[in-house]
């Protein structure tokens, strides 16, 4: 039945598979413009699919491109 459970990721993992430091992921925690993440008692932790989400939010074609969705 495990294999139903989504498996998590720690900040540092989490930092290290968006390319950013994890001082970098902190400040979007506290900020709240980074993804989603979980709080387990004291430990922050991210789903796989949540980061993913986030970046595909994420995407852009132009620096000036606001809209949030990439064109296709």
């Amino acid at each position: 039945m495990t294999s139903d459970i989504p498996p998590v990721l720690n900040a540092s993992q989490a930092a290290r598979r968006l390319g950013l430091s994890p001082s970098t992921l902190a400040k979007m925690r506290l900020s709240g413009n980074g993804p989603v993440f979980c709080k387990l008692g004291r430990r922050v932790v991210y789903r796989a699919a949540d980061l993913d989400a986030y970046l595909e939010a994420s995407r852009r074609h132009s620096t000036s491109d606001v809209s949030g969705h990439a064109q296709a």
